[in-house]
């Protein structure tokens, strides 16, 4: 399995947080019912780690309303090893 990080956006006033959160809550997913939102701190996102064979059922844990919207990141680590022995990791 791959790790995400899966983050959704959504409006900044008090009836888009209030939906969003609704939203998350009330479709029934274990993985929306356990993330971490912003919205206290002035940034009105929600955030979701999840490990999940690929990036496509990353995406689909979100409702689909907030599918297009989200932004899903293959976590990863890395150890001394992977600095000592040249990878290609970035695009260049």
């Amino acid at each position: 399995m791959k790790k995400f990080m899966i983050e959704v956006p959504h409006g900044e006033n008090k009836k888009d947080c209030d939906k969003a959160i609704r939203v998350f809550l009330e479709t029934g997913s274990h993985f929306l019912k356990k993330a971490d939102w912003g919205c206290k701190d002035g940034v009105h996102k929600a955030w979701i780690i999840a490990e999940v064979p690929g990036k496509e059922d990353a995406r689909n844990l979100v409702p689909p309303l907030y599918r297009p919207t989200a932004k899903i990141v293959e976590l990863n680590t890395f150890t001394s090893e992977d600095i000592s022995n040249p990878v290609k990791y970035h695009k260049e």
